[in-house]
């Protein structure tokens, strides 16, 4: 059974970006990117969630997003950019004030 896509809107709010910048960046990825891709670059998976390379390396360091050494490089399987967009959506109280 798969799960609901997460609304355009909400992971705009989650990743403080405006909306329109987030269907354009999408809209970008659909023409560039290769969707079939199950492993991502460190690159590839911060395009995905609209950050920098650093920030992403944060995050594989401190586990909140899993990733995978193959040799001498870093891959992130593509299910868990989602997994992790999913856990911080859930976690996030969107009533309260930043």
């Amino acid at each position: 059974m798969s799960q609901p896509a997460l609304p355009i809107s909400q992971i705009a709010q989650l990743l403080d970006v405006p909306e329109g910048a987030l269907r354009a960046l999408m809209a970008e990825q659909r023409s560039v990117g290769d969707t079939t891709l199950v492993a991502l670059t460190v690159a590839e998976a911060a395009r995905r969630i609209g950050i920098g390379r650093t920030k992403l390396y944060e995050y594989v360091s401190s586990g909140e997003i899993v990733s995978v050494k193959i040799g001498s490089l870093r891959r992130i399987p593509a299910e868990a950019v989602n997994d992790f967009l999913a856990r911080r959506l859930s976690a996030n109280d969107f009533g309260a004030a930043a």
